[in-house]
């Protein structure tokens, strides 16, 4: 099976991609743990900060020593030099915000699994054209489970997952799984700053772990 394949079923199967920034590498480090204690196989750190480069790193070494099974991703991504960064630094896997054609090459050339962030049909197509087969709908909040209702019957081949605005409960989550999602990512509604702020890894496992559960029973 393709590393491809083996993310998109990871991603898939878990329903959900947690993602998250902290510029402080301790707590990037301790979120992670926390989610994982949940559950979580799959997650995306954000590349949004001067801290984020070298904080992925200590990610990658923890899981490696504490943490098997677990892929790290990572979103953010605009360009090829960063894309090589991460990749350098041990990345599973790629997600941007929006389609960057030389990532998408590169990724598919090399059996990289890369997530481009569209909002448009024309996006969709440059995606799907370029050979990618899971798109992250972005910004999922403004675009809404009707946008994805009316477009999914042109793409049949290619995954959806919103990310941006989703929320942790069950009229939310269902809403869009009975819109053909195949995943929903979440970042601030799972992982806030609240939270990160407040160092209560107590609450962010227990309400991933809710989470996976709401998924879990949806998708029966």
């Amino acid at each position: 099976m393709s590393k491809t394949q083996q993310i998109t079923d990871a991603i898939v199967e878990q329903g959900i991609l947690p993602l998250y920034f902290n510029p402080s590498e301790e707590i990037s480090v301790d979120v992670l743990r926390a989610i994982y204690k949940a559950g979580i196989k799959a997650v995306e750190y954000t590349n949004r900060g001067e801290a984020a480069l070298s904080n992925f790193k200590k990610m990658v070494e923890v899981r490696n020593a504490e943490m098997p099974g677990i892929l790290l991703g990572v979103g953010t991504i605009k360009n090829m030099q960063q894309a090589n960064d991460y990749l350098a630094a041990g990345a599973d896997f790629l997600v941007s915000p929006g389609f960057v054609k030389d990532v998408a090459d590169y990724a598919v050339a090399n059996d990289i699994f890369y997530a481009p962030g569209c909002m448009t049909p024309t996006e969709i197509i440059a995606a799907e054209n370029a050979g990618l087969k899971f798109i992250k709908l972005f910004p999922g909040n403004m675009l809404g489970t009707e946008f994805l209702t009316t477009i999914k019957d042109i793409f049949p081949k290619l995954l959806f997952m919103p990310t941006g605005g989703v929320d942790t409960t069950k009229e939310n989550i269902e809403s869009w799984y009975k819109a053909g999602v195949c995943a929903v990512g979440m970042g601030s509604k799972l992982i806030s700053k609240k939270l990160m702020e407040a160092k209560d890894y107590a609450t962010m496992e227990s309400e991933t772990k809710k989470v996976l559960e709401t998924i879990a029973s949806i998708k029966k």
